[in-house]
Order: C-alpha cells, then structure tokens, then sequence
C-alpha cells in the first residue's frame, strides 16, 4: 500500500493517507484505456451528419428520354447518382457512435489510469479546497504554491462545490470534477491530479471493490445450494 503526504493550500504537511492498493497499484493495460477513451469520444460525437440519396433530391420526376431508338444509355431519372446534382450512393446519415464497453473493463481501465498517474507522482493529496468566495485569482494561487500552475491539472472533489468548479474553469489546462464523474479521458489528457482527502475516501468507495449480488436463500424463494 502506498502512503501519500496530504498537504495543505499553503502547501504544509498535515498528515498522510493510504492509497488502496485495488485502486492506485493495479495493472495498466494500454488496450483497456484505448478502448475506452475511443469509446467515451465517441459517444460526444453528434451523428448529425446526413447526405440526401436519389429519393430524397428534389426534381427529376420525368423521364430524360426514351427508352430506345436515341443511341444513348438508357436513364430513368437525373436524380439518379451519376447524374450531377443526383443522390448520393450510400452518404452518411444520422446515426449514434455510441457503443458499449462491460462495466468490469470500464472500471479496469479507470484504476489503470490512476495506478499510472501514481506510478508517475503526478498526484497530489489536499486536505480540503475551501473557497470563502467565488474567485479565479485564489485558485491559481493555491496551484501556484503546491508547484502545479503552468501545467494540465485535474481537480477531483467528492461533492460538488459551486465555488470551486466555477472559480477554476477560467483557468486554461485546469479542470474539476467529482467522483461520481471521474474518468479514464479525464484523467489522461491532465498531466497531474490534485485530489482533496475526502475525494480518495470517495474513489476507494467507488473502485475498491465490485459489488456483488447476494444469494437466494432457500426459504426465500432460491434454490437451495446442493454441497459438493
């Protein structure tokens, strides 16, 4: 298990913490966080793309010519797609590029992106981020002194704080997000993480272990298990 300093806004020892092991010490799979950044890109994709095929494309209801005895290549419509201003032959439509990854993989590769900012130091354990008022000029200057300012740094809080997200978005290369929101694209494309104390509790609680369902007893109405 990996112990981490927690330090104050004035960058002040104020104890330490634990980092579970299940969460920043496990193996990091190249594949797992490929597919799942490809899959968390692409479901922002909109999908309104659209092309119009030969029914749709306005005009050409008559025939251009007859059908034999011109010499030419019979036609039926010039909204056909080889004619210019026809249809196009199988265009873009819209669609979702949403697709699914197992819950199992998703969680994987979530701790395989915190075990390698771990792995790398690029994390950082706050106390607490309390901001009296809304105000940009006081976070940059807690970035500053905890040496992350001038860099990509991600902000991870257990509960939401107004104060905090909006006093920070200004900020370019700074980003804050909860818990319940943290994920693999996040947490990759910022260099370091700044993580209160209460936001480790909050990740341990949400990755340490995978809840499972609990077996029917037989006077519930289960099966009654069989011993081997």
């Amino acid at each position: 298990m990996t112990t981490i300093d927690v330090v104050t806004t004035d960058n002040q020892k104020a104890g330490s913490v634990d980092l579970p092991p299940a969460v920043f010490e496990a193996k990091v799979l190249p594949d797992l966080l490929h597919a799942e950044v490809r899959r968390q890109l692409a479901r922002r994709r909109a999908g309104t793309h659209s092309t119009k095929n030969r029914a749709a494309v306005s005009g050409g209801g008559s025939k251009p010519w007859r059908q034999k005895g011109t010499g030419r290549a019979r036609q039926g419509t010039i909204r056909a797609p080889q004619w210019q201003g026809g249809g196009s032959v199988f265009g873009p439509v819209p669609r979702s590029y949403d697709h699914a990854l197992p819950k199992k993989v998703r969680r994987a590769a979530l701790r395989g992106a915190l075990s390698l900012r771990r792995a790398e130091g690029a994390i950082t354990v706050v106390e607490a981020l309390d901001l009296p008022e809304f105000k940009t000029r006081r976070v940059a200057e807690i970035l500053e002194s905890l040496s992350l300012s001038g860099g990509d740094v991600l902000i991870v809080i257990a509960e939401p704080d107004e104060k905090l997200e909006r006093s920070a978005r200004n900020l370019p290369g700074v980003g804050v997000i909860r818990v319940a929101g943290l994920n693999v694209y996040d947490v990759l494309r910022h260099s370091r993480l700044l993580v209160t104390k209460a936001a480790v509790a909050a990740i341990e609680q949400r990755l340490a272990s995978t809840p499972r369902p609990e077996k029917k007893r037989a006077d519930e109405g289960g099966a009654a298990e069989v011993p081997s």
